[in-house]
């Protein structure tokens, strides 16, 4: 059984949440803070997490950071906050996912199986990783990309972009993160440069490079790669 960790402080909400979840055959426990979600983390183990980040005792934000640093398991963020400022600084805390309020319960439920089968896939491990898709495939350890059976000739940057995203599937990496990754603390607000390189890429390997099928950009907040 799938455990889920709602972490929300409207009783109401918690109450909905639970008996759609438990209709779906999953266990699910809930905090109504942040002190009790990290208590209940640690006691239950949960296999995914649905936070609010407007709590009575702490922000949302510093119950992910929290997490994260012992834990890898997927947190979804159900707020009323819709700014992007908000959803990039949960982004970067280690978020999965985010969806603002009011919400579809269609569309959390799938976005939970989404994160479920993502850490069922089997991992990435740097010996034996081969990225293969429909029109071109990447070797990780060789650092090597093929498509239409002839090697695709990538720049370090655009390499190095690219085994960021790729090692990430389907999660949304922030335009922050990557910048810092890629080119360091003084262009992390050059989102200019990523436009510049992700639009390369596209051309590179994209079928159509207008209307990409892998590198998917996420306005205002990031990048993804679907496999």
């Amino acid at each position: 059984m799938t455990r889920v960790l709602v972490v929300e402080d409207d009783p109401q909400l918690v109450r909905a949440l639970v008996i759609n979840l438990q209709a779906r055959k999953y266990g699910v426990d809930a905090a109504p803070d942040g002190t009790t979600a990290l208590r209940l983390a640690a006691a239950r183990q949960p296999d995914v997490v649905i936070l609010d980040l407007g709590l009575p005792d702490m922000d949302g934000v510093d119950v992910i950071k929290a997490l994260r640093g012992w834990t890898r398991v997927p947190i979804l963020v159900l707020s009323a906050r819709r700014g992007s400022d908000e959803k990039v600084a949960a982004l970067d805390a280690g978020a999965d996912d985010y969806i603002t309020k009011p919400f579809s319960m269609d569309e959390l439920l799938a976005r939970l199986r989404a994160a479920v089968r993502r850490t069922e896939d089997t991992p990435l491990v740097p010996e034996t990783v081969l990225v293969d898709t429909v029109d071109f495939s990447i070797d990780l350890l060789a650092k090597k990309v093929v498509r239409g059976g002839r090697d695709v000739r990538l720049t370090p940057t655009e390499w190095h972009l690219l085994e960021i995203l790729v090692t990430n599937p389907g999660r949304l990496i922030t335009q922050k993160r990557l910048l810092q990754e890629v080119w360091g603390g003084t262009r992390s607000n050059k989102t200019n440069y990523l436009r510049v390189y992700m639009a390369q890429l596209r051309r590179k390997l994209e079928t159509d490079p207008s209307h990409p099928r892998y590198l998917i950009t996420e306005p205002g907040m990031g990048y993804r790669f679907e496999g």
